[in-house]
């Protein structure tokens, strides 16, 4: 009995995850301008892959990723200049509109708004 009460409470918590499968354009603010990027996510429970890409670092393959109720984070390694750069992204969604922050290994930190596409 107390282990089905367990999967109960387990598939509810699972239930309860934002579902952030599908296509997101996002926008952040720096003091060199708007830059712009597109999120493709695939959600298979906790586990969040897919890709990103701006016309600043080109496009990036999703690592690390995970959603735990309406919290994201993931890892991109993108190239500028010539150089890999560490991007780790956290974040939180509500509805089709997701926050995110943004820490570098270059030292930088940035805050877009995304907002689901598709």
């Amino acid at each position: 009995m107390k282990a089905l009460l367990f999967l109960l409470a387990a598939a509810g918590l699972a239930a309860s995850a934002a579902d952030v499968s599908g296509t997101w354009k996002g926008a952040a603010e720096t003091p060199n301008g708007t830059v712009e990027r597109t999120f493709v996510f695939k959600q298979d429970g906790n586990k969040l892959t897919g890709e990103t890409s701006s016309e600043m670092l080109g496009k990036s393959t999703i690592e690390d990723g995970k959603v735990d109720g309406d919290n994201i984070s993931f890892t991109i390694t993108a190239k500028f200049q010539d150089q890999e750069v560490k991007l780790r992204y956290s974040g939180k969604v509500t509805g089709n509109e997701m926050k995110l922050h943004v820490e570098s290994d270059a030292g930088f930190n940035i805050d877009y708004t995304a907002k689901r596409v598709s």
